[in-house]
């Protein structure tokens, strides 16, 4: 079993420390941890709770959220890395072998920008979340119950409109017939990654996001119910976007390269 550390012990600690979601296998979370775990390198287990203040986590890192990763440099001065593409870039500074981004300028552009495609904003992660928001959201009564409070301030994150919302799924399945014909174009080359013939980042952030269309067995990863439900994808037109290549995929990053179980 995981032991989490508090923030205020963490602050405290030498090395890495990377603020994870407790309970929750988020993908942006289990993405981060998967770069440092794909190179080895041990990190300190930082909790944050979902729903909660985290009052301690922003006097100390500056945000509220999850993932976030901790370094302290040469000179004892805390590194604090938030997005996905830093936390990349810092996994490869302090610990560079083996390296998840390609020495090739043209593989690097081509790496950064499908990685972008699965975690940034309007990417697969990003709709599939409008996706779950859309049918709460789309009729709000103008005195919303307490209940909808949390789907509102996602709402809010993820530039909700109903617009959005009812594009998402066409973008969502837009996204994983580009990683269904990338994958599909490497095994014809005889490669089993994304890029060239080693694993790299996006081949990391796909393994976790990859829980946005079908999660790892219960056995392997345990999740609440009704997050298994939320994240298994239903839509018909995303579903037949969908390679069988693609779990195929995350399912042999994760045999070997990844944690297993996944522990959150």
């Amino acid at each position: 079993m995981l032991d989490w550390v508090d923030v205020e012990k963490a602050v405290e600690l030498p090395g890495l420390r990377l603020v994870l979601t407790a309970g929750v296998p988020g993908p942006w979370g289990e993405s981060a941890k998967g770069m440092f775990h794909a190179k080895k390198m041990p990190f300190a287990r930082v909790r944050q709770d979902a729903g909660l203040p985290n009052d301690a986590l922003e006097r100390w890192t500056g945000q509220r959220n999850a993932p976030v990763a901790v370094w302290e440099d040469e000179r004892g001065r805390a590194l604090v890395r938030s997005g996905w593409t830093e936390i990349v870039l810092l996994a490869e500074r302090i610990a560079p072998d083996p390296p998840l981004v390609p020495a090739s300028p043209a593989d690097r552009a081509l790496m950064f920008g499908l990685c972008h495609e699965i975690c940034s904003e309007d990417g697969w992660g990003w709709n599939r979340r409008l996706m779950l928001l859309h049918p709460l959201l789309a009729n709000l009564p103008e005195d919303p119950p307490d209940a909808l409070a949390v789907p509102i301030e996602l709402g809010r994150r993820y530039g909700y409109r109903p617009e959005a919302g009812e594009a998402a799924a066409g973008r969502a399945a837009a996204i994983l017939e580009l990683l269904s014909r990338r994958l599909l174009e490497q095994k014809g080359r005889g490669s089993r990654f994304f890029i060239g013939d080693a694993l790299s980042a996006l081949d990391v952030h796909w393994a976790a996001f990859a829980a946005l269309l079908q999660p790892l067995p219960e056995e392997l990863c345990p999740m609440q119910p009704f997050m298994r439900q939320s994240y298994t994808v239903a839509d018909e037109s995303v579903l037949a976007a969908a390679d069988p290549i693609l779990l195929e995929h995350r399912d042999f990053l994760y045999q070997e390269f990844l944690e297993l179980p996944v522990e959150t």
